[in-house]
């Protein structure tokens, strides 16, 4: 049985910048977490910030490979350079990921740890941008299938997928 990495906050788990969830009630995770599935994990929290915590956003010009790199930052409201912190935390999802072989991961769309296709542009005005978050990136590139918390289903086909020995 594979397990399925999730956004804590998407389990309705207090660990938002704002200090509030955002639970989702689904068939699937209510599945998933009936059979024992669901790895819960904040990236943000797991790379040492706390809750509440200024919001965020990666630098404008910039994504998730070059906060990665050390070339970007991710720029609180009030000016302060949080990329150290969602650096360490993505790699702490990827080092839970590997611990379980956790093959697929959903996460919280726009944050900028966890989105898988956006993110908010750094600006701090709310616009969006195509992109992914730094956990969500690292996740992928380390060969996990990430996806948001509005593709359940897809998530569930491809957990099927992997445990038939479809995918690999």
């Amino acid at each position: 049985m594979f397990h399925v990495l999730v956004s804590s906050c998407l389990l309705g788990n207090p660990v938002r910048y704002d200090g509030r969830g955002a639970a989702r009630v689904h068939p699937v995770l209510a599945e998933w977490r009936a059979q024992g599935r669901v790895v819960a994990l904040c990236p943000e929290m797991a790379g040492g910030l706390p809750v509440p915590r200024p919001p965020a956003e990666i630098e404008p010009g910039a994504d998730a490979r070059a906060v990665l790199e050390g070339r970007a930052r991710v720029l609180t409201l009030d000016g302060g350079d949080a990329g150290p912190a969602f650096v360490r935390g993505a790699r702490a999802a990827l080092q839970a990921a590997r611990e379980r072989d956790i093959r697929i991961a959903v996460l919280k769309e726009g944050s900028p740890s966890c989105g898988s296709g956006y993110v908010y542009d750094g600006t701090h005005t709310g616009a969006r941008q195509p992109g992914a978050g730094v956990t969500a990136w690292l996740l992928r590139q380390a060969g996990l299938r990430v996806f948001s918390e509005h593709e359940w289903e897809s998530a569930q086909t491809c957990l099927r997928e992997l445990e038939a020995g479809l995918l690999g």
